[in-house]
């Protein structure tokens, strides 16, 4: 939902199997009816959705119905099986939760998801969302797949103590022309490194991927081609980064790794490309005695972009599709992903809820209470249209460009491992 790691852990898988299991009515299929015509509703989420005290709340404003929720730790481990429980065409929740990283691989399977449009409350409009966020989880032949989640607007955060001492600016608003496109914040990289011989960034591929994102189309065209060598622009963005890796502006550590947590604390790096969900891995991992050195911005090369954020969708499977879909629409509705946002801090993707003073007041102390409700608010609203991503963009990004974009840092040439990247997104598209 919040960072695309799909480390896969056998024991986490096999739970998940079981849980989707004793979820299956006789028919196979994720809901049933219980005793005095009670409906049964099961919904699959992964990591953190804030969602334990909504599902109690929603059960006492709808006494002839009950949740069971299944919840899985790991996002990769849960997709396997959403996936695996899709093509057997048993055993789905009848509300499973999509993070967008996966979206691609069900978007191409409409026939398999109910169409929201059709069996959605009437009063839940596509324009209750950010725009681009609602074209995210419409496949091509209109089918509406899943109502928005959370949202992961980008930022960038910074160290203002690392800056200040290489005699660059430091607070948020001085540093906004630093990053105001790549060019300038790779230029700024090249004076930092030169000032201190330390790194600018944590990795090629965080860099890498946040361009990517920006493009209006991913790793495949809209008629799902590969588009890595067709496409000119993600070449150039691989050159760019590559060449201010070669000149020491990457930390060369491996996002989410043991290596990358302790780089917070010990200022491995100087600059971190930051979702609104970032703040809070920012803080755990940099922790108490680095409270006051990370400021966030609302600059960010590009003008914006987004990285994470989830769906809920409601398949074929399901015995009671329309009450599913009320209860996904009820989740995802302004109040509902305000409290979310309270509880966990993902994002809202609703306009209303953008909108609000509670989630505008927002503060966070760690970085200086700057506004942060107010400033990713703003960042979400200058992302133009959904990107369109073909089956397989995500795995292309993990199994393709990261692990040729991490071999470039261990010595690779930028060129051959731009054909590792190539290869092995050819082999994932097939």
């Amino acid at each position: 939902m919040r960072r695309q790691q799909t480390r896969v852990l056998a024991g986490a898988i096999a739970l998940a199997a079981v849980a989707g299991l004793a979820a299956c009515g006789q028919d196979g299929s994720g809901g049933g009816s219980g005793s005095g015509g009670q409906i049964e509703l099961t919904i699959g989420t992964f990591t953190e959705f804030g969602y334990e005290d909504l599902l109690t709340a929603y059960q006492d404003l709808h006494p002839n119905i009950k949740i069971t929720h299944h919840k899985t730790g790991e996002g990769g481990p849960y997709h396997q099986q959403l996936l695996t429980k899709l093509a057997a065409k048993s055993g789905l929740e009848d509300v499973v939760a999509i993070e967008e990283g996966h979206l691609p691989d069900v978007l191409d399977k409409p026939q398999l998801f109910n169409d929201l449009a059709d069996i959605g409350p009437k009063d839940v409009r596509p324009d209750r969302w950010l725009d681009w966020k609602y074209q995210s989880a419409v496949a091509k032949d209109g089918t509406w797949i899943g109502y928005g989640t959370d949202i992961g607007p980008l930022a960038m955060c910074y160290r203002k103590d690392l800056l200040a001492a290489a005699g660059l600016p430091s607070d948020p608003e001085s540093v906004k022309p630093l990053f105001a496109s790549w060019d300038s914040y790779f230029a700024a990289g090249d004076e930092y490194v030169r000032k201190t011989g330390k790194a600018w960034f944590d990795s090629d591929s965080q860099i890498f991927n946040a361009m990517q994102n920006q493009l209006e189309t991913g790793y495949l065209t809209k008629d799902d081609k590969l588009a890595i060598e067709s496409n000119a622009d993600i070449r150039k963005n691989w050159d760019q980064v590559t060449e201010a890796g070669k000149g020491g502006q990457t930390a060369k550590l491996v996002a989410f790794g043991p290596e990358w947590n302790t780089g917070f604390k010990q200022g491995a790096f100087a600059t971190k490309t930051c979702p609104s969900w970032m703040l809070g891995v920012v803080k755990e991992q940099a922790g108490p005695a680095n409270a006051g050195k990370w400021a966030v911005t609302d600059s960010f090369p590009g003008g914006g972009g987004n990285w994470g954020g989830s769906f809920l969708a409601v398949p074929k499977q399901s015995q009671h599709p329309k009450e599913a879909a009320a209860l996904a629409a009820w989740l995802t509705a302004p109040e509902q992903q305000i409290k979310a946002f309270q509880k966990t801090g993902n994002f809202p993707s609703q306009v209303e809820a953008l909108s609000s003073p509670e989630l505008l007041n927002t503060t966070n102390d760690y970085f200086g209470d700057v506004k942060v409700g107010e400033l990713f608010a703003a960042q979400a609203r200058k992302v133009g249209r959904a990107q369109y991503k073909g089956p397989g963009d995500g795995k292309i990004q993990e199994n393709a460009t990261s692990p040729a974009l991490q071999a470039v840092e261990q010595g690779k040439s930028p060129e051959d491992g731009w054909k590792q990247a190539v290869e092995a997104a050819k082999r994932i598209v097939g």
